[in-house]
């Protein structure tokens, strides 16, 4: 390895001399520009046969989707959804009550699978601009509305009824 040495003494706050050391490889590979590194792959087979993978410590454990018990509550969501959206119909009127979200209103404008996330899903158009979009998700469009109208949640966060829009009173005068 050439390198270039630069020895600087100094005087530190502290009042105790202090010694910096510089030393520059020219041998060195740009971390920068990444693009001609060669890349290290394993098929799929060969990781699943590995012990000392996240894969195997998962297996181990019964993390994640190695745990039945989550496995298990995985499919019986996933039957309540499909479940859920064969009594959904387009052009309902719908609210929908995510966990952590507040309560919309709006109508159902597609019910059925996607490309975007696996399961069903139930399209809809809110009444106020509550929603991600117009009904274009990742380069698909599912149906059409304003834009930030629109949004999809799971069938059993949506609750089909008689639910008309919602009257803002609040800037008329007394």
């Amino acid at each position: 390895i050439s390198c270039t040495m630069e020895a600087v003494v100094s005087t530190q706050s502290t009042g105790e001399n202090g010694v910096r050391l510089h030393v520059v490889d020219k041998t060195a590979i740009n971390f920068q520009d990444v693009s001609d590194v060669e890349k290290y792959e394993i098929s799929r087979e060969e990781y699943e046969k590995r012990e000392d993978s996240v894969m195997a410590f998962k297996k181990r454990n019964k993390m994640g989707r190695f745990n039945p018990e989550v496995q298990a509550k995985l499919a019986a969501t996933a039957e309540e959804n499909k479940t859920k959206a064969e009594t959904i119909k387009v052009g309902d009127r719908c609210e929908t009550r995510t966990p952590n979200q507040p309560t919309r209103r709006g109508e159902v404008m597609y019910v059925g699978q996607t490309d975007f996330k696996d399961g069903y899903w139930v399209g809809v158009k809110f009444d106020d601009p509550v929603g991600k979009h117009d009904g274009l998700v990742q380069g698909k469009r599912y149906f059409k509305c304003g834009d930030k109208f629109g949004g999809f949640v799971q069938p059993r966060f949506c609750e089909i009824g008689d639910f008309p829009p919602e009257v803002d009173f609040s800037d008329d005068e007394i």
